[in-house]
């Protein structure tokens, strides 16, 4: 039977700290996390593995080295309200949810969105509203958000979820390379009303399905 929580700690210790994930508080999180339980039953054995977890249809638990220094990119603090897009079984939303006031996860899976919504009830965290829709579209309607986590790699980032990061907000995902390259993890900031971005470091992430940029027309 697995030691997930000696697992856990190993995760920290040869994952996180040596890869530059060093906020405390962050660390802290997820090594009281139980990340087995965002993961169907067959699964949970490689919950703590240095990769991305398979989880059917297209998506992916992110590996926890890369998602943990996405988040720690992010600061997020206490008065924050959060955007999780692509939530998938709710592990990303979960993390942020001990570090800011409030977390909005939306997920276009029913499946993945209902598995999330039971084990974040079951580990009673009140400040995590899970929407299941259209992921890429974000959730305007509650924004605009200080911190926005788009929980995979992407080729674009949608304009729909740009609009929603408050001033001076902060977002982070994985741009997707090209055939056979790598993708780029990537902080992007609200000042003045403009969004800029800026590369953060190499990363595999596989790509969201539903994300892809619009068509062009060629003549």
């Amino acid at each position: 039977m697995t030691d997930f929580a000696l697992a856990r700690r190993n995760m920290v210790v040869g994952q996180l700290r040596p890869n530059r994930v060093n906020n405390a508080q962050l660390l802290a999180v997820v090594g009281e996390l139980p990340r087995e339980l965002f993961l169907p039953d067959g699964l949970k054995s490689v919950a703590y593995s240095d990769e991305d977890v398979p989880l059917g249809n297209g998506r992916f638990l992110m590996e926890p080295m890369v998602l943990a220094r996405l988040i720690q990119t992010l600061q997020a603090g206490p008065g924050d309200k959060a955007l999780v897009v692509a939530s998938g079984r709710g592990y990303g939303a979960a993390l942020l949810a001990s570090l800011v006031q409030s977390v909005v996860a939306v997920e276009s899976d029913a499946g993945m969105a209902g598995s999330a919504d039971q084990t974040i009830k079951a580990l009673g965290l009140r400040n995590v509203t899970l929407v299941t829709a259209q992921a890429e579209a974000g959730m305007a309607a509650s924004g605009p958000y200080d911190v926005i986590l788009i929980e995979g790699s992407v080729r674009q980032i949608p304009p729909a979820i740009l609009d929603q990061l408050a001033e001076g907000g902060r977002l982070v995902t994985v741009l997707a390379g090209g055939p056979g390259a790598m993708g780029v993890a990537q902080l992007v900031v609200k000042e003045g009303g403009v969004t800029s971005g800026r590369a953060l470091f190499d990363a595999g992430t596989p790509v969201l399905p539903g994300f892809a940029p619009p068509a062009r027309f060629t003549f």
